[in-house]
């Protein structure tokens, strides 16, 4: 079953791991959403720069660090994902405090290794 996914810290740089994810859930034939720090386009992905309500999405991945993860709490919850997945350095406690009060599951994994060992 393919997952729409939302990529929040996404990049057009081929350096970033958020760039990765989105090429390797596109090559899995995932739905991809995305969110960075300025609009832009990665092979038909379109990359926003505001909180839009996207709706459907089943799972999170975090590419943000903590810090850069607060302004996005009250929105991650409101789009009630089936799940979140923190990549290494995303590491944030408190967010999974608040996912696990609104019944979100948390995964403290790395994307690329899910897709590719038939985890995701």
């Amino acid at each position: 079953m393919n997952k729409k996914t939302l990529v929040m810290g996404a990049s057009t740089d081929p350096g970033r791991y958020a760039y990765k994810a989105i090429k390797m859930l596109q090559r899995y034939s995932h739905p991809v959403v995305a969110i960075g720090k300025k609009e832009d386009n990665l092979d038909g992905t379109k990359i926003e720069k505001d909180h839009v309500a996207f709706e459907d999405v089943d799972t999170v991945t975090l590419y943000l660090n903590p810090m850069n993860q607060k302004q996005y709490y009250d929105y991650i919850i409101a789009l009630k994902p089936e799940r979140v997945i923190f990549n290494p350095g995303t590491e944030n406690p408190e967010l999974y405090a608040l996912l696990r009060e609104n019944g979100i599951d948390i995964e403290v994994a790395c994307t690329l290794v899910m897709l590719s060992t038939n985890q995701y």
